[in-house]
């Protein structure tokens, strides 16, 4: 990979996972010829990584095509919420995030998540459309597929308004589903070949760095407008 990877990463956006105070960050001692031929490796075996984001340099992680049972609780209501945490190799995630929203109905609800603004630091901010066309959203989002794929400071939650079903395709790119029921999903994970990896672990649970580029904040300005959200970013 050469040079424009590297400043991609350094030059536009790029801020690591918090490191505990006590642990040295695995980026800290490396050359640039190191560090540019780390952030190269898309590939670990047959896992295909997008450009969003890539594990630390002593893989603490090693990305894996799978998915788990996780659950979420509810802070107003103490509620636990079941989850399905899934991790998919480029060549079908996108394709896997648009059918997984289909058991979510014909209306649904959307949340863009962006963290391209500099003073934001690793703060997200979420920008909100309700009750758009299931169809309709689908044709706006195969138009920012590369967007969504590639960018590790954008994410969106689309969510059934009639009941608690979200699904989170994060800056991770990973797919991230809450609610119940869960089986319709799993499904469709288990059908483009994910199977359940109880002792999975995601790349958001050891350190790793994320990519965009100034492109894709334009990018995501024209998404905003796209799904008719005027709030500002």
């Amino acid at each position: 990979m050469n040079m424009g990877f590297l400043k991609r990463f350094f030059m536009n956006v790029l801020h690591e996972e918090a490191v505990p105070n006590d642990h040295r960050s695995s980026f800290e001692s490396l050359t640039e010829d190191e560090l540019d031929a780390h952030l190269g490796v898309a590939r670990y075996g047959n896992f295909l990584l997008t450009d969003a984001v890539r594990p630390s340099y002593d893989l603490q992680v090693v990305p894996q095509q799978g998915y788990r049972y996780d659950a979420y609780r509810d802070e107003t209501d103490g509620q636990s919420v079941p989850v399905l945490m899934a991790s998919a190799s480029k060549e079908q995630l996108f394709d896997l995030f648009m059918e997984c929203l289909d058991p979510l109905g014909q209306e649904v609800d959307v949340v863009l998540e962006t963290s391209h603004r500099q003073d934001c630091g690793r703060h997200h901010q979420d920008l909100y459309r309700e009750h758009i066309d299931l169809p309709v959203l689908k044709s706006i989002l195969w138009d920012f597929e590369d967007l969504l794929l590639n960018d590790g400071c954008t994410g969106i939650a689309v969510m059934n308004p009639r009941g608690p079903q979200e699904i989170q395709f994060d800056e991770h790119k990973l797919l991230i589903i809450y609610g119940r029921p869960l089986e319709a999903f799993e499904d469709v994970l288990v059908s483009r070949d994910l199977w359940l990896r109880p002792d999975i672990r995601f790349i958001t649970e050891a350190e790793h760095v994320h990519s965009s580029k100034y492109e894709y904040f334009h990018q995501f300005e024209q998404l905003k407008m796209c799904l008719g959200i005027d709030e500002p970013c």
